[in-house]
């Protein structure tokens, strides 16, 4: 009876001591970017309470030409979280008054008596690392007890400075989401599992990836050279080439998930740049992020219809996304001998073939979860249907 109450002891102190090295899982912040709170908003954080550890909130920027900008968040709205004021430095500044500029972060401070802490945004170029660590020190002398935290670039991960940079922050947050180049796309999680793994060896303090929830169009001019990067905005800029790049739900869950069965040292949590909202057309639906955050993803086939408003009028070519994951639109829409005449609209183009009429996806953006949109119009003989193939509607990635 002892060697079996010996037996089962030991066993429970082993699961014991199995838990308390388990990590816990990662946590979640979340960038609210906006310098306008509109409703829309404000009902985004509402429903996203539950799932934010620390909102980071623009709170002020100082601009290319050193003017410093306050902006006014509406913090009641929190419902309870803490909240970080975070002041981006525009990266082409590249020279700054340091005591200027920490007086007036240190005023953005003083407008928030009960901010969890203040973040540094500024893409400093790898050159002037050492001057960077040099204001960090002294803005962390007059914040105090108020923690310090600063965002991270990979190019800084070549320079021998980084080290002692990464010393001063109580909290870094490593960006592994850019516009490299226009094929690299905007996000790779294999290049980005690279950056991590490297980051990690160089910090001796917590810190927290950022991970994207939008989308950019990117153009260039005729000669090849970059004309425009659109990531906050779904205006076009005007250009001989452009191209849209997306970080596709289902690719970014992977690479959470890859994170969780393998977290690298000091990798506390995730940043998502930036909280969906209604009037963020470059953002995931709330849907799917709350989707790729929880790991409970809804993804249902694609459906295409006619929709024609006046008997003797064109008909709405209409796709529509019943699930609640962000897909991919239908590469290719075939429409039956029964239409005759037919465009597209929205990235969709016509095309004649052997075959018929199809409409081609040239730039369509992702169907967002339960939504439809229209992507051409048609006419066509009375009682025809439209139906895609299985492989189309496919969650992106």
């Amino acid at each position: 009876m002892r060697k079996i109450v010996r037996t089962v002891s030991s066993l429970v102190a082993l699961a014991l001591l199995a838990a308390c090295d388990r990590a816990p899982p990662l946590t979640h912040d979340a960038y609210i970017w906006q310098r306008q709170w509109t409703p829309g908003l404000r009902d985004a954080i509402a429903a996203s309470n539950d799932l934010v550890r620390d909102w980071r909130v623009l709170a002020a920027q100082a601009d290319r030409d050193g003017r410093f900008h306050v902006f006014t968040p509406d913090l009641p709205v929190q419902g309870g979280r803490p909240a970080i004021a975070v002041v981006r430095i525009d990266g082409r500044l590249a020279r700054f008054d340091t005591d200027e500029l920490i007086g007036h972060i240190d005023e953005v401070r003083r407008r928030w008596p009960h901010m969890a802490g203040i973040e540094i945004d500024y893409d400093c170029p790898t050159s002037r690392l050492p001057a960077y660590t040099t204001f960090l020190r002294q803005l962390k002398d007059r914040l105090g007890a108020t923690p310090l935290s600063i965002t991270a670039l990979p190019t800084w991960l070549g320079s021998s400075n980084l080290d002692a940079l990464l010393a001063v922050p109580d909290e870094a947050v490593l960006q592994v989401h850019a516009v490299q180049a226009p094929q690299a796309g905007l996000f790779d999680p294999d290049v980005a599992a690279g950056w991590i793994t490297d980051f990690s060896a160089h910090t001796r303090k917590p810190f927290r990836v950022a991970l994207p929830t939008y989308g950019s169009r990117v153009s260039w001019n005729a000669d090849g050279s970059l004309l425009a990067v659109e990531s906050e905005s779904a205006a076009l800029a005007s250009g001989a080439v452009a191209s849209e790049l997306y970080a596709a739900p289902s690719t970014v869950l992977a690479f959470v998930q890859r994170l969780e069965a393998h977290r690298p040292a000091r990798l506390g949590g995730l940043v998502w740049f930036r909280l969906p909202t209604p009037e963020d057309t470059r953002a995931w639906s709330l849907a799917t992020w709350r989707g790729v955050v929880t790991g409970h993803v809804d993804t249902q086939p694609v459906t295409v219809s006619l929709n024609t408003p006046t008997a003797d009028g064109p008909s709405d070519i209409v796709i529509e996304n019943p699930g609640g994951m962000d897909v991919e639109a239908p590469s290719r829409v075939a429409l039956p001998a029964g239409c005759t005449v037919a465009d597209g609209i929205d990235g969709y183009a016509l095309r004649r073939t052997g075959d018929g009429l199809s409409l081609v996806a040239v730039q369509a953006r992702p169907l967002p979860a339960h939504a439809s949109r229209p992507i051409g119009w048609a006419r066509c003989a009375p009682g025809t249907t439209l139906s895609l193939s299985s492989h189309q509607g496919k969650p992106v990635s």
